[in-house]
């Protein structure tokens, strides 16, 4: 057979035959398996969830300079206090504290950052005696997934400029079950 023979109507059908197929199952792979392997979990409201392909968009610690100040508000049946001071050293540091009238249940010490021109936010948390969660060289960290409109997106974590005087955060938790809720902690200016 020489290299011409191969070309024979039979061959050409089943290379077209290949090829469409291949294009096809391409196709359905893009289309629809693709974007739900990269889907969120569960989707909620007001918070979103990083992917690792899409990154974080570029930022400048500035753009969240509206979060400082001290902040009061309730949630999980308690009070709640969060202050944020100025931006300095690209970066925000914060802290958290819920309370009720007989104690102290978590305290929280955060920042945010400008890292490789985008943010990032790392929690640390203790308990009312001050031991720490987390081991002493790691933190919770949740990468910018998106600024938007008076939000500022972290992966399960969102905060709402609500008004000059108000502010939401939002945050997922997982459950002991597994499952996982969105809690809203409304906050006024104090």
């Amino acid at each position: 057979m020489n290299y011409f023979e191969i070309f024979t109507n039979d061959n050409i059908n089943m290379c077209r035959s290949f090829v469409i197929k291949f294009f096809v199952w391409f196709a359905f792979f893009q289309i629809l398996l693709l974007p739900a392997m990269h889907a969120q979990d569960v989707e909620f409201e007001h918070t979103l969830f990083y992917d690792s392909i899409v990154g974080s968009p570029s930022a400048s610690i500035s753009s969240l300079d509206w979060i400082q100040g001290d902040w009061r508000g309730t949630a999980f049946g308690g009070n709640t206090e969060e202050t944020w001071n100025a931006s300095s050293g690209g970066s925000l540091m914060g802290m958290f504290k819920l309370y009720s009238d007989e104690a102290v249940y978590i305290y929280e010490l955060m920042t945010i950052s400008q890292e490789e021109q985008t943010l990032i936010m790392r929690i640390k948390h203790f308990n009312a005696d001050l031991t720490g969660w987390e081991e002493k060289d790691k933190s919770v960290e949740f990468k910018l997934v998106q600024l938007k409109d008076g939000f500022a997106y972290f992966d399960g974590l969102t905060f709402e400029k609500v008004s000059e005087d108000k502010m939401n955060v939002y945050v997922v938790i997982e459950n002991d079950d597994g499952t996982k809720e969105e809690h809203i902690f409304p906050y006024t200016r104090k």
